[in-house]
């Protein structure tokens, strides 16, 4: 994970935040454009995550729902003040999975998050506060039909389409298909897991969630091993692992056509 020092005017931020900052080392964490992330080094840590009002309202949400599943971390603050969200939480103690103790071991990393994510998809999701994460996937998939967001290398060497036309055909087969059918992450990827010697600890970045399609996630898993581990050899085995027969090949095809056109 990512902590470079940084220095801020904590007279910005909102007082409830501003006094855990106070008197404390601060890192920055931010790997996204869309939002910066500050460790603040006191006590057992906590993270502060700033972005453009109201787009932190769902992850505060999908956040303190599974921490009361035991799934994530306590959230101590959200709000918005002068233009910008904030999310505090505690810090979840372990290192993401991009740590090179997992990294080096890359059976057991792909054995233990394809378990760890059916696990999550097996989880009752009843009291989830978004229970239609479908209907926003859809929304955000549609609006780039216009071709301003697509990324066509984006699954370069997994799943790849000869043209927009085609990924935007294959998209809009696939969309009736999703389901609403399990308790998803929605960002499942390494560097968004947490473990501490192996064991799980609890999942960040949290407001893609919601009660979705399975195969959202398996395909975010899939990719993610991919990409940080410079191959596409464990790709049978996350499969495997999580359970083959619970998985459509050509519905992860069709969700990675969604993700290069708007979705990703």
């Amino acid at each position: 994970m990512k902590r470079t020092p940084i220095k801020l005017n904590i007279e910005t931020y909102p007082e409830a935040v501003a006094g855990y900052m106070k008197d404390s080392m601060l890192y920055d964490s931010s790997c996204s454009p869309q939002a910066r992330v500050f460790l603040i080094d006191r006590d057992e840590g906590y993270f502060l995550k700033e972005a453009a009002a109201g787009t932190l309202k769902t992850e505060a949400l999908m956040t303190a729902y599974m921490c009361s599943l035991k799934l994530s971390e306590e959230v101590l603050y959200y709000g918005s003040a002068h233009g910008k969200d904030y999310l505090l939480s505690r810090k979840i103690q372990g290192e993401d999975c991009t740590d090179s103790a997992y990294l080096s071991e890359p059976r057991q990393l792909c054995d233990v998050t394809a378990s760890l994510l059916r696990e999550l998809h097996e989880m009752d999701g009843k009291n989830c506060p978004v229970q239609d994460r479908i209907m926003t996937y859809v929304e955000t998939v549609k609006g780039g039909f216009d071709k301003s967001s697509y990324e066509p290398d984006l699954f370069r060497g997994m799943w790849e389409f000869d043209s927009f036309s085609e990924a935007k055909r294959v998209a809009e087969e696939g969309l009736p298909l999703l389901k609403k059918e399990v308790l998803l992450h929605g960002d499942y990827c390494l560097p968004n897991i947490i473990l501490n010697n192996w064991k799980f600890s609890g999942y960040i970045d949290l407001g893609c969630g919601g009660i979705g399609d399975r195969h959202i996630d398996v395909l975010w898993g899939i990719w993610t091993l991919h990409y940080n581990l410079g191959t596409a050899a464990y790709t049978d085995r996350f499969i495997d692992v999580y359970g083959r027969d619970m998985i459509e090949p050509e519905k992860l095809r069709m969700i990675a056509a969604m993700e290069m056109i708007g979705a990703g």
